[in-house]
């Protein structure tokens, strides 16, 4: 808002943005860093959502989600149009509807970004989430990792790698069910395209707390446990017993252990089926656990 950093009177650093005056004032002393400022934003008011739609003059705002970023246009539909002129309109809404995905590559990038849309929704994905996997999926698109691999399996890659990249607790387990294309597959394609895009395993690294809240929902655990299980997590990471191992194991042993510990037992069947894991790998990490923590745990 100002390249000020801090008031020239007083040095506070705190600034008050006055939208009516277009001025920057100082919090602390009242001293107006900056004024006639340009205000950016529309010259009219709209008090609701009709009003709004009425006085714009403008589209939606551009999006990397749409395979042509919303800048493209539409012929609109007046159903009191009759005779000729009707039809006319029909021809012309077909012909541009065919013109705004005018050849092969953009056909499969919009058959991409709706199979993203759909896979978003499927999943709950916050939106910066989805913009982020658009984004990873044109940079692949640029640099042709996309030849011969399916749409469905790099799309399903690249928002595995963006739930990693923002930290949103996501397995591949779930993006694979909800995908309907084979985990194998989808790993293999995450794997060459983190390779290529400079996806570094610094960059992709999730902690295995990030998944305690959303195993912990699952199985109506309550916050006392949650955080024991944090606790329990953060011990083993500074033991070095998280290296190398499905953080959704660790954590599925680490909900089991808190439970025990804190009287709200779960069975292990239970917390294996929340986490997406076998019962087998849940007691081996909770074997490994128990042993290199010192646990005494309630018969």
């Amino acid at each position: 808002m100002t390249k000020h950093r801090i008031c020239p009177v007083c040095g506070s650093d705190k600034f008050v943005y006055d939208s009516e005056r277009g001025e920057v004032i100082c919090a602390s002393c009242g001293f107006v860093i900056q004024e006639n400022m340009i205000d950016m934003g529309p010259e009219w008011r709209a008090f609701d959502a009709s009003q709004r739609e009425k006085r714009s003059r403008t589209g939606a705002p551009e999006s990397i989600l749409l395979h042509d970023k919303g800048l493209s246009t539409d012929i609109g539909y007046d159903r009191n149009v009759k005779g000729l002129m009707r039809e006319k309109i029909y021809r012309l809404r077909k012909w541009q509807s065919r013109l705004r995905v005018s050849d092969a590559a953009e056909r499969n990038l919009a058959f991409a970004l709706s199979e993203l849309d759909r896979l978003g929704a499927r999943l709950n994905l916050p939106k910066h989430v989805e913009e982020e996997s658009a984004r990873l999926y044109r940079e692949a698109v640029r640099k042709g990792l996309i030849r011969g691999r399916s749409i469905e399996s790099v799309i399903a890659a690249c928002v595995y790698a963006a739930c990693r990249l923002l930290k949103i607790p996501r397995t591949l387990d779930e993006i694979a069910d909800m995908a309907k294309v084979d985990k194998k597959e989808i790993g293999r394609s995450f794997r060459f395209i983190a390779r290529n895009l400079n996806l570094t395993p610094k960059k992709l690294f999730v902690k295995p707390t990030d998944y305690v809240n959303k195993f912990a929902d699952e199985l109506g655990l309550s916050e006392r446990t949650r955080r024991r299980a944090i606790d329990l997590l953060e011990q083993a990471y500074n033991m070095g017993l998280t290296s190398g191992k499905s953080p959704a194991g660790l954590v599925a042993a680490a909900l089991y252990i808190a439970g025990l510990l804190e009287g709200e037992k779960r069975t292990q069947r239970e917390v294996a089926e929340a986490a997406r894991v076998t019962e087998v790998t849940v007691r081996n990490r909770y074997k490994e656990m128990v042993e290199k923590l010192g646990l005494k745990l309630p018969i």
